[in-house]
């Protein structure tokens, strides 16, 4: 069975509005990563190091708010209305690539699906309406 998650992105700030959200929601972090420990981050500046990769918070008994913050030295400026996506946590591979070869038809591709460091199968794009899309597919399930 398919989870729809919504995601967030943030400007710098994604951590500090979790403990907001944890403040209220109650829980315990899933995930808090930094960029600093993405491949490759030890380059990147002190200020894009200390910046959100993915948080994760439970917010209901399937439900999990995630978030990370931009990157404005590598990436988009984050504008109104781009801050959120809807994520899809699909049961294999299979239904992933369905979903992201048909919702992205028409529409523009941030990242192709592919095997990420973190252990999910994961793409993500702005469909032909300008709806943010993230699909994911947890691989440590797989094995």
């Amino acid at each position: 069975m398919m989870k729809v998650h919504p995601y967030l992105n943030f400007d710098g700030n994604a951590e500090e509005a979790f403990i907001f959200y944890k403040s209220v929601f109650g829980g315990e972090f899933l995930a808090n990563m930094k960029m600093s420990e993405v491949p490759g981050g030890d380059n990147l500046s002190t200020e894009d190091k200390n910046r959100t990769m993915h948080i994760a918070l439970p917010i209901g008994n399937d439900t999990l708010l995630m978030a990370s913050d931009i990157m404005p030295s590598v990436g988009p400026i984050l504008q109104p209305g781009s801050q959120t996506y809807v994520m899809l946590i699909t049961d294999g591979k299979n239904e992933a690539d369905r979903l992201f070869n048909g919702l992205s038809k028409g529409g523009n591709i941030e990242m192709e699906m592919a095997d990420m460091f973190w252990d999910d199968y994961f793409g993500s794009f702005i469909d032909k309406f300008s709806i943010r899309w993230m699909i994911s597919y947890p691989l440590k399930q797989s094995k």
